[in-house]
């Protein structure tokens, strides 16, 4: 695979006159991509029915006789104006019932029937007049799904769509659906939440106390699938078009849709990265971690990223945006420590990256981005991203095209889980951090990178885990027995829990108790939630913080806590974590685990991180200082890479 470099361009904000010039010194920086056109719809038609093509066109043409290939985006995350005046009720409404209205982006609900219609007809119209163009080579659906919290919806039009959704989840007779198997499912008779009809559910939102969860998961579920066929409807129309491939820009710790049903409709998945705006943002790290990293970003949330889209992309993926410089929105917006530009874009290669793309080309001197630096500053000077830019694009033309490799550990991660975490926390967590399905399944992904491992992060609806030793499926709630069947049956060891395969689908407590996995006899008596100021010790060191499970059964207990409950237990390829390790727990027993499956560490000395190939051995030192590790010396910010 040949490793490329891009960037993001608004040819709408410059004047036409140096769009050439532009696209000369794109290319003299050694970049191929250039991704266009994702916000212009008002400049693509300024009103009803009347399209200026004219400049795309000439933007189009400047762009391919550069030499560049063109990803066009469908501007369907920012309708105009006139759209909004036609669909006044277009807007999402939020948990509260306020309109999240025009004047910035993302201002549509994915259930409303006429913003769809005006989403097909623009995506049609653009896809129609460049699917052929010489200069297009990939496409990219609207922007950013649920940024800014916009997946969900408590619309009219969001309360009409769900009913119609749940009728299909429980079928009756005809189209009605059966109403009476809604309820048994939910379990309705509770709190006498009986319905008599699908026209009676509302949304769980306004209610006097918390929403059956029951409900709240179907909803959670619902407005997934809203997005799943929102760019389905897309995909679909581009089709008819154009062979380029498609791709979506995801976005870092947005869990609220299933990025593995929206990536079955496209060929790649790209996603949006930026690790210092995500450190205070969306890692959830401690004032001291943020202190340490905060001109280099998490040393693991990047990469953890990298591993789920290129699973999401089914081995194809790209970072679409790469932070060059400051961003505008994060609590605080430092400069990157000199080095990190060029490790983070070799560490997105190092994951199997076709194609890394800077956000943006120049930074805007106007709207709400104007503070956002991009390689060029506004007057067109270069700016601090833009030489280490430059030093990989050199780099880039002497490496050796890559090869991706299995990793010996795979890491199960499911959206569904995500929503039933959001759903039923069951409290607020440590400092009121709150109790995340993403917290903990990150939690023991660092673990894994801190012992030195590669890590394929898979889908739930994995069936085939062949080539691995050990799989770990952390805070699955809910765990089909398909999947049970085939992780049971495969010669790798598995490590689940907490709350592991505690729910049914429809979020009840099933019996048999919980987990109920063929070979452990061990179940889940009750749980608690703990005090930030009340951990569990455990005998061999480390603590359970957050969650505990109380485990009864004849099953192997490898370790118990201080107080002789067991805390880790194993019978067949399991082995359960009855608790919410901290820190020092998460790495000793990972590492357990990998010992007890043949895996072999190499455990890393502070923010070292290594990443294998099929043919080359990377080193990203996340420190601000040297780090010393078997006799060799990583610099501040470095990159190092070995050949196999």
């Amino acid at each position: 695979m040949k490793r490329t470099l891009g960037t993001c361009y608004y040819p709408e904000h410059w004047d036409e006159a140096i769009w050439a010039q532009d696209a000369a010194r794109m290319v003299e920086l050694g970049l191929t991509w250039v991704r266009i056109g994702e916000f212009a719809w008002s400049r693509i038609e300024p009103a009803p029915g009347t399209f200026d093509w004219g400049w795309l066109d000439r933007a189009m043409d400047v762009l391919g006789n550069a030499g560049l290939r063109v990803v066009l985006g469908t501007p369907t995350a920012t309708p105009p104006r006139w759209v909004a005046d036609k669909y006044p009720d277009m807007f999402a409404l939020d948990a509260e019932g306020r309109v999240r209205g025009f004047g910035s982006r993302r201002h549509y609900c994915f259930s409303h029937e006429g913003y769809r219609a005006e989403c097909a007809r623009i995506v049609e119209a653009v896809a129609e007049r460049y699917g052929a163009h010489p200069a297009l080579a990939a496409w990219q659906t609207d922007n950013e799904y649920g940024c800014h919290d916009t997946t969900i919806s408590y619309s009219p039009a969001a309360r009409e769509a769900f009913q119609g959704w749940l009728r299909g989840q429980y079928p009756g007779a005809g189209n009605d659906g059966d109403i009476g198997a809604l309820n048994r499912a939910w379990g309705n008779v509770f709190w006498s939440m009986e319905y008599d009809s699908f026209e009676q559910i509302g949304l769980p939102n306004l209610t006097v106390t918390e929403p059956n969860p029951s409900h709240a998961l179907a909803f959670r579920r619902f407005s997934s699938d809203q997005v799943v066929s929102f760019n389905a409807l897309q995909c679909e129309i581009i089709r008819r078009y154009s062979d380029a491939p498609i791709s979506h820009n995801y976005m870092g710790r947005i869990t609220d849709f299933d990025h593995f049903a929206v990536g079955e409709d496209m060929e790649i998945a790209t996603w949006d990265s930026y690790p210092l705006g995500f450190l205070e943002d969306r890692v959830g790290a401690s004032v001291d971690v943020q202190r340490a990293f905060s001109k280099q970003g998490d040393p693991d949330f990047q990469a953890f990223h990298h591993d789920l889209y290129r699973a999401v992309g089914k081995g194809r993926w790209w970072v679409m945006e790469q932070q060059p410089g400051p961003v505008n929105w994060a609590p605080h917006n430092p400069a990157p420590l000199p080095g990190m530009v060029r490790l983070w874009t070799w560490e997105a290669f190092a994951h199997g990256a076709e194609a890394v793309c800077y956000f943006r080309w120049r930074q805007a001197p106007f709207a709400q981005e104007q503070l956002h630096a991009g390689l060029l500053r506004p007057d067109s000077a270069e700016a601090a991203g833009m030489a280490e830019a430059r030093s990989v694009a050199q780099e880039l033309a002497e490496a050796p095209d890559v090869g991706g490799a299995q990793a010996p550990v795979a890491l199960i991660f499911d959206y569904d889980a995500d929503a039933a975490w959001a759903v039923q926390p069951q409290g607020n967590g440590a400092d009121g951090a709150g109790l995340s399905y993403f917290a903990l399944v990150f939690d023991f992904y660092r673990a894994l990178r801190r012992l030195g491992l590669s890590v394929d992060i898979v889908s739930p609806e994995t069936r085939d885990f062949a080539g691995y030793r050990l799989i770990l499926a952390p805070g699955m709630m809910h765990m089909d027995e398909g999947l049970k069947t085939a992780l049971s049956a495969g010669s790798a060891k598995v490590l689940v829990g907490p709350r592991g395969a505690c729910k049914t689908f429809d979020m009840a407590i099933p019996v048999p108790l919980p987990p109920a996995l063929p070979g452990l006899d061990a179940e889940v008596s009750y749980v608690e939630t703990l005090r930030g100021d009340c951990p569990i010790a455990l005998e061999n060191g480390g603590s359970f913080v957050h969650w505990r499970d109380a485990m009864e059964g004849s099953a192997r207990v490898l370790e118990r806590d201080a107080n002789g409950a067991p805390a880790v237990m194993q019978g067949g390829v399991w082995r359960y974590v009855a608790g919410w390790p901290d820190a020092e727990a998460v790495l000793r027993i990972v590492w357990d685990a990998c010992t007890d499956a043949g895996v072999e560490v190499e455990p890393m000395p502070g923010a070292l991180r290594r990443r294998e190939t099929g043919s080359e051995v990377f080193w990203f030192n996340y420190a601000a200082e040297e780090v010393h590790h078997e006799g060799r010396i990583f610099g501040p910010a470095s990159v190092t890479r070995d050949t196999l």
